[in-house]
């Protein structure tokens, strides 16, 4: 069977097959995430340490689901931020600037969404 994401085009597979495809490229894509990007393995590393934590912490449930979504916020953000650098390589792989300018502003939104956790977590912790 083609796989879309290889350019084998629209693929005929519907319902519980369609979901598992899709679930196997999601894992597929964590796994590249985590072994060729150092970013999203040291931030997934905080996450297995904060979200456990979160559990343990004299928290009211809105907060501890507001904390966990914020660390959720930035693997995210990341997964997106090393998807459109590994696009801007393939596409640009000498210097340009409309390249340099989408990662800088991948970046950017990676750097908002870890600096938005650090608030959000700060405010709750020490209010």
């Amino acid at each position: 069977m083609p796989n879309p994401q290889e350019g084998g085009g629209k693929s005929a597979v519907t319902g519980v097959t369609r979901i598992m495809h899709a679930l196997g490229y999601s894992v597929a894509g964590i796994k590249a995430a985590y072994h060729h990007e150092p970013a999203f393995r040291q931030l997934l590393w905080i996450a297995a340490v904060l979200i456990p934590a979160a559990f343990f912490l004299p928290v009211n449930l809105s907060a501890r689901v507001l904390m966990i979504a914020c660390v959720l916020l930035v693997l995210i953000v990341e997964l997106v931020n090393s998807a459109i650098e590994a696009v801007v390589d393939l596409a640009s792989p000498g210097k340009h600037e409309l390249a340099g300018r989408a990662k800088d502003i991948g970046s950017a939104a990676s750097m908002v969404a870890q600096l938005n956790m650090l608030v959000v977590w700060g405010l709750i912790l020490f209010s």
